[in-house]
């Protein structure tokens, strides 16, 4: 190993100053192309990776030999599922956005983002214990009062806790966000690795962030861990393995050999605890080296070599997806057809569970954008589905199934979603959709971490749609938007909007609300098709969006998907029809949880009632289980109070109130305006800017509360 001297990693402090001095780089020229490539590398490689997590190598050569493609068919399991690897990646970046994208932002800032986002004992994390699972661990501690870099701190959770695997795994956005700047790369990936990590858990995520924000403007392999390895102590086990790993590469180009000298080297039996860094650290720089940088054969050998497969694997897709770009990926077997741009990332902000890679890239490239004090990219105008990024699709799949002779193929036409048809007899329809919550197919998905998730398009929002039927048509086609909603059986049931009729080279909009559905789910949005006689055609849809906020009552229904849009951060809900049975929190404050953190003025209003506890009402503009106002009964009291990093009391007045009593609460949001009623008295009107958009709830703290007639309408 080259002989360097040893450095500290920086301090933000330094960090900023340095930008300072020097200035932003230029972003690349396909910045925005080769940070999605980065996002789907990540998620391929963790589904390419997750069915065979934790097996030796010597089990996976046994039952399935080298990993050259998907293997989830062969082991009985989805493709797309929730996993920590990727829910914790594209959640704990939001710390940027919510606290106004600071430069130096801190690691007290990113753990306070763990626990507005973290729902215990259910989302993002491997909640096995204290002193077993090493980012459950931080996490009790964050829950105490120990702020981050303390709650990850070797001093408090030994050197063995504290050097796992975990922070390696949610890293690279903070690569994505400073591309080409691998020294503030490094030191954000610190300050992100501190809330749970120490030592070599720190250093190593140091690595793959520099790695991949380098990756942007340096092709040569040997030159990108070069770079990263500037930023971490020379004496540290990651430095000196990786000098190890390049030593054993020049002299034998067998992969396996090396997985050999690796395990022996620096194998589990060397790194105690449940995954240790240092072990899958070195199985990405091998599969970096013998892959020679090609995407296919990376992702077989970091796969096939075993340990901790899908988190190896996710780091590896990520850096090479920024290096290699989308050709890279799409040079070899079909890698992202299967995957359609689906990924899940369950929080206490419920609606963004339902999202996509072209969404997570924009929200990279925009804080990276706001970094630099440059306007948001919102393409086609903010619409949702703008299909901008090349092959992307979003989710859109077409659906088969009796209703449909024929085929239906989608596919990405210069920006634009092309939906092509063949044969589809007279009088069928074919569609095409994507998900607005948790898919039919994953409703009793067991991947050991839970979908929690809202919809995302609720009834008395209005859907729009551009489309375009191809020149080359021969007949007109019939198009209509629908929605496919859960009944009382958690199965989909279609509503659909108006129809048109397109005739050939014919370019319109479509335009429908959402009706009432009596309190049954949205679950997927799409177009429909059908032709007067059995042929073929394309339609082209350049975007798909809705806004506005949701005019409906959250009535309780037969089956189970009602109860499943609730993010429900409190320890018992249980409900029946037209009423919130009750709601249950043992300690601290519990929320129920729904809706869509854009949803910015509206009224939000339902009937509690108080049984015992110390305090229960609603929230409003929800941004998680630290960001929310509130109105609630308390001690003789009615209080509306902003949770914000801490509980501040905007206002309040005496009330006095009864248990098993109902009382009727309103809060509505107007711009900066929170008006609060009761039984349709007015009792509070303040004056607050922090929070602008978010969801509802129902909160209890340390208690039971009953709830009934839960409705939100948007303010006229």
């Amino acid at each position: 190993m080259d002989e360097r001297r040893s450095k500290p990693t920086s301090t933000a402090f330094q960090a900023t100053h340095a930008v300072a001095r020097e200035g932003w780089a230029d972003l690349p020229a396909d910045y925005a192309e080769r940070t999605y490539a980065g996002v789907l590398g990540k998620i391929i490689g963790v589904y390419l990776g997750r069915p065979v997590e934790n097996w030796s190598h010597e089990r996976i050569m046994a039952e399935i030999g080298e990993i050259q493609y998907y293997i989830h068919e062969q082991r009985g399991r989805h493709l797309v599922i929730t996993d920590d690897d990727i829910s914790g990646t594209f959640t704990f970046l939001r710390a940027m956005n919510d606290y106004g994208c600071p430069i130096g932002i801190t690691p007290e800032q990113i753990g306070q983002t763990w626990l507005n986002y973290l729902i215990e004992k259910t989302t993002i994390l491997w909640w096995g214990g204290l002193g077993n699972s090493t980012e459950h661990t931080a996490y009790l501690r964050l829950k105490h009062g120990i702020k981050a870099p303390e709650s990850g701190s070797r001093a408090l959770n030994t050197k063995v806790v504290s050097e796992q695997i975990g922070a390696q795994i949610f890293v690279e956005g903070w690569g994505m966000i400073v591309p080409g700047q691998p020294r503030l790369a490094a030191d954000l990936a610190r300050r992100s690795a501190s809330v749970s990590h120490d030592g070599e858990g720190i250093y190593g995520a140091q690595v793959v962030a520099s790695m991949v924000s380098q990756a942007y403007v340096e092709h040569n392999l040997d030159t990108l861990i070069d770079t990263a390895l500037e930023w971490i102590p020379t004496d540290s086990d990651i430095a000196r393995m990786i000098g190890d790993i390049r030593n054993w590469h020049r002299n034998e180009k067998n992969w396996k050999e090396n997985r050999a000298r690796l395990e022996a080297n620096y194998g589990y039996d060397k790194y105690l605890g449940n995954v240790h860094i240092v072990p899958n650290h070195g199985l990405i720089i091998l599969s970096l080296l013998h892959g020679e940088g090609d995407f296919q054969k990376s992702l077989m050998i970091v796969n096939t070599c075993g340990w901790d497969t899908d988190c190896n694997s996710g780091n590896v897709g990520s850096i090479l997806g920024v290096r290699n770009g989308l050709s890279g990926i799409e040079d070899g077997p079909d890698w992202r057809g299967p995957v359609a741009d689906r990924l899940f990332l369950p929080s206490a902000d419920p609606g963004r569970s339902i999202t996509d890679a072209v969404r997570e890239t924009y929200e990279i490239i925009n804080i990276t954008k706001r970094l630099r004090g440059h306007p948001q990219e919102e393409p086609k105008g903010g619409a949702k589905f703008h299909f901008s990024l090349p092959g992307s699709v979003q989710g859109f799949r077409a659906e088969s199934g009796p209703e449909v002779r024929g085929t239906v193929e989608t596919y990405n036409d210069n920006s634009k979603l092309s939906l092509r048809f063949q044969k589809v007899a007279t009088g069928r329809s074919a569609r095409v959709s994507t998900s607005t919550f948790i898919p039919e197919d994953l409703i009793n998905l067991k991947t050991g971490y839970v979908l929690v998730a809202s919809p995302t398009l609720y009834p008395g929002q209005t859907v729009r749609a551009r489309l375009l039927a191809d020149p080359t048509n021969p007949v007109p086609i019939r198009c209509n938007l629908y929605i496919a909603r859960y009944d009382e059986t958690d199965s989909l049931t279609i509503v659909r909007g108006p129809q048109e009729i397109f005739v050939p080279a014919k370019e319109r909009e479509l335009e429908w609300q959402i009706p009432d559905l009596d309190g049954y789910p949205v679950a997927e949005v799409g177009i429909e098709l059908t032709s007067d006689l059995r042929s073929d055609g394309t339609l082209h849809l350049d975007w798909l969006t809705w806004n506005g906020v949701p005019d409906t009552e959250f009535k309780p229904t037969k089956g189970t998907m009602w109860g499943r849009c609730w993010a429900k951060a409190i320890d018992r809900f249980e409900y029946q029809r037209d009423a919130y049975r009750y709601l249950a929190q043992n300690e601290g404050t519990g929320l129920l949880i729904q809706g869509c953190r854009e949803w910015d003025d509206y009224r939000f209003e339902a009937t509690i009632r108080p049984q015992m506890m110390v305090a229960a009402g609603i929230a409003g503009r929800v941004q998680g289980l630290r960001r929310y106002y509130a109105m609630q009964l308390i001690d003789g009291r009615v209080q509306l109070v902003k949770e914000l990093d801490g509980t501040q009391i905007l206002e309040e007045r005496p009330f006095q109130w009864n248990y098993f009593c109902d009382y009727h609460m309103a809060l509505e949001f107007d711009g900066d305006t929170i008006r609060g009623f009761v039984d349709g008295e007015r009792v509070f009107t303040a004056q607050d800017a922090d929070l602008g958009s978010g969801a509802i709830a129902l909160v209890c703290q340390e208690g039971c509360m009953g709830a009934e007639t839960v409705r939100i309408q948007p303010l006229v």
